[in-house]
């Protein structure tokens, strides 16, 4: 057997990170193609990261260079299993103490979609696009993150294939719903061994039965949103939607809140929010059956809709009443954890190119997904990696260099941070952003000589 050829190391702490996916390229081309990938997707650029972006090529004349040519094979052709990097990506995630899962935190499955023209790429077709909030030409993705207080990671992504690209539409035997998607991801959570408190969604998974019934049937605990007017089966007498059974709930004043329950929340700038929880009573939902339905609102007298949660969950209700207070306390406190996949979201779409792919495969494009949820990964990492109990604040200079490369990609609004450590939800422990600090953590990737390659096709 030959001895293996030594890749050309990549700037800075991004080598260590790179050299723990090398046992699964076979040759130098790949794991070359692997470090040029991830620091093209790392460096800060003033436009989208398509190849001819991450290669720094001409975005038109450059798409024949031979360093864009290189990493298109390398995405698009070349030989290696997109699924086995990203189990090995969330097995180094497990590993580390910093980022942990932990049976306090929360799995959370969302979609997410992306515009894309025309229909010659996989899964793109018109359909309801989450990012802009209508129905348009786009291609949609379904995905789980592990989130607690203190840092929040993809595990999973997946695309949905709309049945209009199906030639038996919704009977054809390969379509499948994103309830269907999002059953997969939690199994495929299971068997990576993630621990978490409860599975988290909005409403259009909590208002679909078969998502519902499939965890209960799995055994799987869950905190799921419901639409307010949702209406469900009961007496004629008795409340049809979760407003109405919140209305039933005897807020009387502070001083006679009925069956409503103080709940402290606090937020990552610093401030707390006085909330209010109970539990409701709603057609075969209840405080003492299989299924609960628990209202959360900063008003129970007015309910206003932007601030009040009406609560699926499956998590049984304790005996005594201090146990139930902090039973609602800890249900808030796992829904609250939802916002970090949208927070999530918008790093990896703004800093690292999520949907700026540029190819039409369905390989092509799971392996670009993959890559850019390496790119995450290492951020975290790379700012946990001394501080697995509470990260620390990142010195003077190193916010004042990531303030500059701020400035120079366009987002002057990060300069404006003045802390890059979040306060979290629970007393006593921090929640970072890694994206506010990616720059900071890679100075040495932004301030050193570009590789060889990248400068020749510049």
């Amino acid at each position: 057997m030959t001895t293996r050829r030594s890749c050309p190391p990549a700037p800075g702490p991004l080598e260590d990170y790179a050299q723990r996916f090398d046992v699964l390229f076979s040759s130098l081309a790949q794991r070359r193609g692997l470090r040029d990938y991830l620091q093209g997707l790392l460096l800060p650029r003033d436009r989208n990261k398509t190849l001819t972006g991450l290669a720094g090529a001409e975005p038109i004349t450059g798409a024949q260079h031979r360093e864009v040519q290189r990493l298109q094979w390398f995405l698009s052709e070349s030989a290696w299993d997109h699924e086995q990097v990203n189990d090995r990506r969330v097995q180094l995630l497990c590993q580390d103490p910093a980022t942990a899962p932990h049976d306090g935190g929360a799995l959370v499955i969302d979609d997410t979609g992306d515009r894309k023209d025309g229909t010659a790429t996989a899964h793109v077709a018109r359909q309801y696009l989450g990012s802009v909030g209508k129905v348009d030409n786009g291609i949609v993705a379904v995905t789980s993150l592990w989130a607690d207080e203190r840092c929040y990671w993809p595990v999973h992504a997946v695309p949905y294939t709309p049945a209009s690209r199906l030639a038996a539409g919704e009977r054809d035997p390969g379509f499948k719903t994103k309830p269907q998607l999002a059953i997969e991801l939690v199994q495929a959570a299971h068997k990576a061994g993630i621990g978490f408190r409860a599975v988290v969604a909005d409403c259009f998974y909590g208002d679909n039965p078969g998502f519902t019934d499939a965890l209960v049937a799995a055994k799987v605990p869950f905190v799921l949103a419901l639409k307010p007017r949702r209406g469900t089966w009961a007496p004629a007498e008795g409340a049809h939607t979760p407003a109405e059974a919140a209305a039933e709930l005897g807020w009387h004043g502070l001083k006679k809140p009925g069956r409503w329950r103080r709940v402290i929340r606090r937020f990552r700038d610093g401030h707390a929010e006085t909330w209010w929880a109970a539990d409701a009573q709603l057609g075969g939902w209840g405080p003492d059956r299989p299924l609960r339905l628990v209202v959360a609102t900063t008003d129970p007298a007015s309910l206003p809709g932007h601030s009040s949660w009406y609560l699926l969950t499956n998590l049984p209700r304790p005996a005594s009443g201090r146990a139930q207070q902090a039973d609602l306390s800890d249900i808030v406190r796992l829904y609250g954890l939802r916002n970090w996949v949208e927070q999530g979201y918008k790093q990896v779409k703004g800093e690292l190119g999520w949907a700026d792919f540029q190819v039409r495969s369905d390989r092509a494009i799971r392996r670009h997904w993959t890559l850019v949820c390496c790119g995450f990964s290492f951020c975290w990492q790379a700012v946990l990696a001394k501080q697995p109990d509470r990260p620390a604040s990142a010195d003077p200079q190193a916010v004042a260099t990531a303030a500059r490369g701020a400035q120079a990609t366009g987002h002057p609004r990060r300069t404006r941070r003045r802390e890059f450590v979040a306060r979290s939800v629970t007393g006593g422990t921090g929640l970072a952003d890694p994206m506010e600090r990616a720059t900071a953590l890679l100075a040495v990737v932004v301030a050193s000589t570009a590789t060889p390659a990248a400068a020749r096709a510049a």
